[in-house]
């Protein structure tokens, strides 16, 4: 069964010869090394690229131990290129190689070579490849399986395909797991010896499994909520009777965001045009993955959609913040007060921007006005859209202000311009 992933081949194709170091990042099993290795590799053979000009190695693999030294790879790689025409260097999990910056940038000294790279670090890549190379860096990060994509595997209903989507999430492997406790040990097995094992390794200096454990279990339960190292600090001292300082507990997150499990959203004033820099909500890469931690107890539709929906502005390509409006209104005792309204995502890129509210269901003219408040305060022209778990096709109301059903706007990449 293979998965096409046309939205990634199609950015490595226009991508291609670039002069830049093609800098492919993501989750640890999320399609990284398929996307190159067989995706991109199969593209490049079928156009007529000779195997002999494509040069693949998975730094991973224990057969390829040798080559993690520089100077190997460096060897290696050299006595492969024979001639003058255009190699394709294509290395997976490239943070395994000792001074791996300086590789790279002896490779980029070769005229007649394409390089691509892939690895699950955001510090070693996404940051200090790019940084290190002053622009001659290109990220395409990759996300686990759209919901599209997902269900372009799968054999069943769209709603059957919801429900396998919104437990267990987008990890490829999991579309072959054929039970329901294969697919949560699969998960499980991955968290565990996987991504936490490689937080552990790469950083040594943790001294206190259980708090990391403990901060990731909060996270975990407060996908979508307003929260902050400091806020956290005092959960753990009110309710734990536990201390664990501030600084630990951002060290702790940034480790996680380090390994793409989880990314933080900023919270953006709408009117005032500014950032407001605490609090931060926190969402899951893979929502799968973050049930897995929860083990399976706490898997609210409403706050998962929410997640999910956050995964694929990401994946369209949409810078993704919170909105917060505020507004002056009178109270009962006709007392000017100030009320905050929250927009649950801000979609920017380029000159495009959307608002758009996440809600699970609208089973009244109160909770439609809850939903509206918020997008009706904003005094501009920018789309604004409600995405609901109903299966409705989009309509739009005097004020301007669209209603979606989440499945259309998953399955339709075009849903936000309905």
């Amino acid at each position: 069964m293979e998965i096409k992933r046309d939205n990634y081949l199609n950015k490595l194709i226009r991508k291609e010869k670039n002069g830049l170091i093609k800098v492919i990042t993501g989750l640890r099993r999320a399609g990284k090394s398929y996307l190159l290795f067989n995706i991109y590799y199969n593209y490049l053979v079928d156009k007529g690229v000779k195997r002999s000009h494509i040069i693949d190695i998975a730094l991973d693999d224990r057969a390829n131990k040798e080559l993690r030294n520089p100077d190997n790879m460096l060897k290696f790689v050299k006595d492969k290129i024979l001639d003058d025409e255009l190699y394709y260097i294509l290395l997976d999990e490239v943070q395994y190689m000792d001074e791996f910056e300086e590789v790279l940038n002896s490779l980029m000294h070769i005229k007649n070579v394409d390089i691509y790279v892939t690895g699950s670090n955001s510090k070693f890549l996404s940051s200090d490849v790019i940084t290190e190379f002053r622009g001659r860096g290109d990220e395409i990060h990759v996300y686990p399986l759209s919901f599209s994509e997902f269900t372009s595997a799968y054999e069943g209903s769209i709603e059957e395909a919801w429900d396998e989507y919104y437990n267990y999430g987008g990890m490829p492997l999991i579309l072959s797991q054929k039970t329901e406790e294969e697919k949560e040990e699969y998960l499980k097995s991955l968290f565990e010896k996987v991504y936490l094992s490689d937080i552990l390794e790469r950083h040594k200096k943790i001294k206190n499994r259980i708090e990391l454990d403990e901060v990731l279990d909060i996270l975990s339960s407060a996908i979508g909520s307003l929260t902050n190292p400091l806020k956290l600090s005092n959960t753990f001292k009110s309710e734990k009777n536990k201390i664990i300082s501030d600084k630990t507990i951002s060290r702790y997150i940034e480790y996680f965001e380090d390994s793409f499990l989880i990314n933080k959203t900023k919270r953006y004033d709408i009117k005032g045009k500014k950032y407001i820099n605490s609090p931060y909500k926190y969402y899951f890469e893979d929502i799968g993955l973050r049930n897995a931690r929860l083990n399976f107890r706490q898997t609210e539709e409403n706050h998962v959609m929410e997640n999910i929906i956050y995964n694929e502005l990401k994946i369209r390509g949409y810078n993704v913040d919170i909105g917060v409006v505020n507004v002056y209104d009178t109270d009962k005792n006709g007392k000017t007060v100030l009320k905050n309204y929250e927009v649950d995502f801000i979609a920017t890129q380029g000159s495009k921007k959307y608002y758009i509210q996440s809600a699970f269901s609208i089973t009244n003219t109160d909770k439609l006005k809850q939903e509206n408040n918020s997008l009706v305060n904003i005094n501009d022209s920018f789309k604004k859209i409600i995405v609901v778990k109903d299966n409705i096709k989009p309509r739009r109301d005097d004020s301007g202000i669209t209603t979606i059903g989440i499945y259309n706007f998953l399955l339709d990449e075009n849903s936000l311009n309905l």
